[in-house]
């Protein structure tokens, strides 16, 4: 028996809200189905769904689902259901679900295919439950069947991410689909880094002009430390075991 979803609350007010921004660069591109594209626009539709759900990193020939691209182009699949062979693919899984923990794929998912960020770390134990016990196939499944999905992209749209722009934020956040997918902090503490090494010897830096240059007998230095001279012993005798008769040259007759 599966466990049911644990209930979250939504915090973020920045996707749940109607957008009045005045249309720029940070405006996503919509691509949808609906108006029946040509073959020029299938396959810019295509390359954007590749986009957006294997990211600008992942972006591979070896990579690509001609079988689910034909299915799409002759109307046997939907869009919704593109996405969703997509992030059940193999290659998908092996570079974004085997790489990382449950935790970090939730997250990866929730922003590419719902295009929001996860509301909080509630969220993310929420979803990694429903990977836990019904596996990877089971959580596109329930993203992509959500209401939250059919109500943003429908069957027809291509997910995007919704809102980029901050409050009191000129500048909009880093796109989902350029974001590194294995670099995060968690990964990183697996690593080992960023650390501290700390040196025991400390190194100061010369400048060239006031290094010693060849002839110089500061070079000598060193050497001339590690020179041991030889020393001769004196033997110590003491006045009492002196003979000063066979000592003293006496002028013979």
């Amino acid at each position: 028996m599966a466990l049911p979803l644990l209930n979250y609350q939504p915090v973020s007010q920045n996707v749940r809200v109607t957008g009045y921004e005045v249309p720029g660069d940070d405006q996503p591109r919509i691509f949808s189905s609906e108006d029946l594209p040509s073959g020029s626009e299938w396959d810019e539709l295509i390359w954007a769904a590749y986009r957006q759900i294997f990211s600008e990193h992942q972006l591979l020939k070896s990579n690509r689902q001609k079988f689910l691209e034909s299915q799409l182009k002759f109307g046997q699949i939907t869009v919704r259901d593109f996405i969703r062979g997509l992030a059940t693919s193999d290659p998908f899984l092996r570079f974004n679900y085997q790489t990382n923990s449950n935790y970090r794929f939730v997250e990866m998912c929730v922003q590419r295919i719902l295009g929001r960020d996860v509301y909080s770390e509630r969220e993310k134990i929420a979803w990694s439950i429903v990977v836990a016990t019904k596996g990877p196939m089971g959580f596109i499944d329930a993203l992509v069947n959500s209401d939250e999905y059919l109500e943003n992209f429908g069957y027809d749209k291509v997910p995007y991410q919704r809102r980029r722009v901050l409050p009191q934020r000129n500048q909009g956040s880093a796109p989902f689909n350029l974001k590194t997918p294995r670099y995060d902090d968690y990964h990183r503490n697996q690593l080992g880094f960023p650390q501290i090494i700390w040196q025991t010897s400390v190194r100061r830096f010369t400048p060239q002009e006031k290094q010693a240059k060849a002839g110089d007998p500061s070079l000598f230095l060193g050497m001339a430390k590690e020179v041991t001279p030889a020393t001769n012993n004196i033997t110590r005798v003491a006045v009492g075991d002196i003979n000063i008769a066979t000592m003293v040259p006496y002028r013979k007759k």
